[in-house]
């Protein structure tokens, strides 16, 4: 006969498994983008942490949507190739070389691990890109940065038959040209418009920041739109937060409920944002 003690640790568990069936059926059968980058990517225990929530998420109706970036290791490919890059105004100019060694990282390397990572946990993850079934058809963005691209048109069917598969689509941020082009996407941008064209519940950006931050340097939890605009003419979004904050604007604005900006670099950052009270980061929603 065994015989133990009901432990403190225990009925904490059980009470947070209580207190998220409220959000666990909020969510069921929602469409959640997330993009994923930074320290998320960084470590094998990290990857495997990130890739365990989204296969819970999927366990418990969510359907999630992986949008990945990978530029220390298009930058660390080109170092080991000895191409050299050219720069206009701070941009990285993507020359056939370069678009090359993107495509191989992105598609490759990088959209495989995270693949592979979810598959361990017991997911279904299939890895494409935005070329795939014209998933995401670009036009060039500035002919001075040669094949870098805009979305302009999507076509997510695709991704909705893999839900019904109940498959987990990863997608490397890559678009088709009109003329056969490859074009690189930044990652932000890329899954702002999947979610658009999706008409996603939630847009996640995962960053290396605790969120949007207020004059005072305190993260503001919950915005609106118009709040974001201001903060920005006021000139306290500024540098690396304007990106996605923008990136949180247009996808809003394409028909995402609600953008979240959180910290990747949290446990479970994911899972706290959707199942919790608290969240994890800056939720942004319509006016």
């Amino acid at each position: 006969m065994k015989t133990r003690q009901m432990n403190r640790d225990w009925i904490s568990t059980a009470a947070t498994l209580s207190s998220a069936l409220p959000y666990l059926q909020r969510y069921t059968g929602a469409i959640v983008v997330i993009k994923l980058g930074g320290h998320a990517m960084g470590s094998d225990d990290a990857m495997d942490s990130f890739a365990r929530d989204i296969v819970l998420m999927q366990q418990v109706g969510v359907n999630p949507v992986i949008v990945h970036g990978g530029g220390p290791m298009i930058n660390a490919l080109l170092k080991k190739l000895d191409i050299k890059s050219e720069f206009v105004n701070g941009k990285r100019v993507t020359d056939t070389a370069t678009v090359e060694v993107v495509e191989m990282v992105l598609s490759g390397l990088v959209n495989k691990r995270i693949v592979q990572a979810i598959n361990r946990q017991g997911g279904r993850a299939v890895g494409i890109s935005g070329k795939d079934a014209n998933l995401m058809v670009c036009d060039q963005t500035d002919p001075s940065l040669g094949f870098v691209g805009t979305p302009a048109e999507m076509d997510v069917k695709l991704l909705h038959t893999l839900f019904e598969r109940d498959m987990i689509p990863v997608i490397a941020p890559l678009g088709a040209g009109r003329d056969g082009e490859t074009f690189n996407v930044n990652g932000d941008t890329a899954a702002g418009a999947i979610a658009g064209a999706l008409k996603a519940d939630r847009l996640l950006l995962l960053t290396d920041v605790s969120g949007v931050k207020n004059a005072e340097g305190a993260v503001v939890t919950e915005l609106k739109t118009e709040q974001i605009r201001q903060m920005t003419r006021d000139g306290v979004i500024a540098g690396g937060m304007i990106p996605k904050t923008e990136t949180a604007l247009d996808a809003i604005e394409g028909g995402v409920r609600a953008a979240v900006i959180l910290d990747g670099r949290a446990p479970n950052a994911c899972l706290l944002e959707l199942f919790t009270e608290h969240g994890a980061g800056s939720i942004i929603r319509p006016d």
